[in-house]
């Protein structure tokens, strides 16, 4: 009896850490994107720089592939503010020690700077993030947006 419950602990340890080894991870990630958007909301370079990769590749749902540098300028300096990331799914995945792919569907709301025209993108997406020196960050992004209603139904 007393092997059994032994051999019972023994299992239930190997068995729940992984999981919540991997649970601690998604969340860390969760909090690094909630992080990536805030900054991008606030055109913020300094928090943008620490939540970006130095090897960031940025492939936009128009096709223009942004570097670290381009993406913050375009974000700090560029015609349009982002107002609001409406994510309609966000799922993350551990791809191996230190990678986790976030794939999903956003809705992105932005405003001309300019006109003070709304804009709204509405796209899939897959994002990948690794661990740097112990930190959580944003590796690569690749979009396409979603064909509008209208055009759905042609």
């Amino acid at each position: 009896m007393k092997t059994n419950l032994i051999l019972l602990l023994f299992s239930l340890v190997f068995t729940v850490t992984p999981r919540a080894a991997e649970d601690a991870v998604i969340a860390a990630v969760r909090a690094a994107d909630d992080e990536r958007v805030a900054a991008t909301m606030a055109a913020d370079a300094a928090r943008l720089s620490a939540s970006y990769s130095d090897e960031l590749h940025y492939a936009h749902s128009s096709g223009k592939v942004d570097t670290k540098g381009s993406q913050i300028a375009g974000i700090t300096t560029g015609p349009n503010k982002y107002e609001r990331f409406e994510y309609r799914e966000r799922t993350f995945i551990p791809a191996g020690p230190g990678v986790v792919l976030m794939k999903g569907h956003v809705l992105v709301h932005t405003r001309n700077k300019n006109s003070g025209q709304a804009g709204l993108l509405d796209l899939n997406y897959l994002a990948v993030w690794r661990q740097e020196a112990g930190r959580w960050r944003f590796l690569a992004w690749q979009s396409c947006r979603n064909p509008a209603l209208a055009d759905a139904k042609k």
